[in-house]
C-alpha cells in the first residue's frame, strides 16, 4: 500500500534561509537605531570639577601620584585598604621627600558611615593627602572614578578598590609595567593590573554556571571591544596624567562596565596599554551579583561597540594646561 504523500513545505530551503538572513539583518539594524537613539552623552565637566572650584586634570600636576578609590556602602572594607595604602606611601615618602601624593575617596552615595569613616583619615593625614568627595546620588563605580580623576593633581593617577583586594605594594609593579612603555607618546600611557594569571586557581573555586558566564563575558569583550588585555576588570589600574585626561573625558559608561570602555577609548587612541600581574585575593562583601550583573555587562558590551560604530558616541581631544 502506498504512503501518502508528505506535505509540501511552505518555504525551500534557500529561502527558508533568506528569510532567516532577512530577519537576522532587521534585527541587526533595529538594535544599532535602540543603541543611536539611547545614547546619552556625559557632561564634559563634572560638577565637582569645574575649573576655579577645585583641584581638575586640566591644572598641571602639583603631586607625582594621585589615588582616586571609589566607594559605595565601604564602612567595612576600606579601612583595610586605607590602613595598608597610606602606610606604604607614608614610608615610601619618608624615604624620597620628593615624592608626594593624594588619596582621594569618592563616596558613590552610600547609605552607610562611608564618608564619616574616609574623613577620619583626613583629620589623621590631612586634607592635603586625603580628600573625600561625595556624590548625593548612587553613579557608579565608573561615575566615581571618574569623579575622582576629574580633580585629580598627579602626575600619574592610580585607580584602586575599596576592598584592598590588590596589594598596594603591588603599585611598583605597575610602575614599572608604564615605564617600560616609555616613551610615550605625548605623555600617554596604562598600566593595568592583572589577575590572569589566577585564572586557573579561581575556576577550580568557582560553579560551572559562574565560570560558564565569565567565559562568555570574556569572549563578548575580546570579540566586541578590547583585544589584548586578558583582565580588564581587575580595578588596580594606573595612567598618566594626559591618558587619564584623554580616556576619561570621552567615558560615557558608569557602572561595572566602564573599565572595558576605558580600554577601548585607549586602543582607539593608540595609547600604549600593559598588562601586569598583581597579586590579588577575593574579598568578601562584593557589590556584583553575579547574574544581573554580568548581563547588564553584556548589554553594555555591545552598546559600547555599537554606540561608537554608529557615530552616537565621539572621542575628543582634550589638552591639559
Amino acid at each position: 500500500m502506498a504512503l501518502p504523500p508528505l506535505p509540501s513545505l511552505p518555504l525551500s530551503l534557500p529561502a527558508a534561509a533568506l528569510a532567516l538572513a532577512a530577519l537576522a539583518a532587521f534585527l541587526l539594524v533595529l538594535i544599532c537605531v535602540i543603541a543611536h537613539v539611547t545614547a546619552k552623552t556625559m557632561p564634559h565637566e563634572d560638577a565637582e570639577c569645574r575649573k576655579g572650584s577645585a583641584p581638575n586634570i586640566h591644572d598641571p600636576a602639583t603631586r607625582e601620584l594621585s589615588v582616586v578609590v571609589p566607594s559605595y556602602n565601604e564602612e567595612n572594607r576600606l579601612p583595610l585598604m586605607m590602613d595598608e595604602a597610606l602606610d606604604y606611601l607614608e614610608k615610601r615618602q619618608k624615604q624620597d621627600p620628593s615624592f608626594t601624593y593624594e588619596v582621594i575617596v569618592v563616596n558613590d552615595g552610600s547609605k552607610d558611615q562611608t564618608a564619616k569613616v574616609a574623613k577620619e583619615y583626613c583629620k589623621k593625614y590631612g586634607s592635603d593627602k586625603v580628600r573625600v568627595i561625595s556624590l548625593e546620588k548612587n553613579r557608579g563605580k565608573g561615575g566615581a572614578v571618574r569623579t575622582g580623576v576629574f580633580s585629580s593633581r598627579g602626575k600619574t593617577i592610580l585607580m584602586a578598590d575599596a576592598d584592598g583586594a590588590t596589594k598596594f605594594a603591588d603599585i611598583e609593579k605597575v610602575e614599572e609595567g608604564l615605564k617600560n612603555l616609555q616613551p610615550w607618546p605625548e605623555g600617554m600611557a596604562i598600566s593595568c593590573g592583572s589577575r590572569a594569571h589566577l585564572e586557573k586557581d579561581s575556576i577550580a573555586k568557582r560553579s560551572y554556571f559562574r565560570t560558564l558566564l565569565m567565559y562568555g563575558f570574556h569572549f563578548l569583550v575580546w570579540f566586541l571591544c578590547v583585544k589584548e588585555i586578558r583582565d580588564t576588570q581587575c580595578g588596580f589600574k594606573l595612567l598618566t596624567r594626559e591618558a587619564a585626561l584623554q580616556t576619561f573625558s570621552s567615558l560615557h559608561i558608569e557602572r561595572w562596565a566602564f573599565d572595558v570602555e576605558l580600554l577601548y577609548i585607549a586602543q582607539r587612541l593608540k595609547i600604549p596599554i600593559a598588562e601586569v600581574a598583581v597579586n590579588w585575593t577575593e574579598i568578601e562583601g562584593s557589590k556584583l551579583v553575579p547574574f544581573w550583573s554580568w548581563l547588564q555587562m553584556g548589554r553594555d558590551l555591545l552598546f559600547i561597540r555599537l554606540r561608537y560604530m554608529t557615530g552616537a558616541w565621539k572621542l575628543e581631544a582634550k589638552k591639559c594646561n
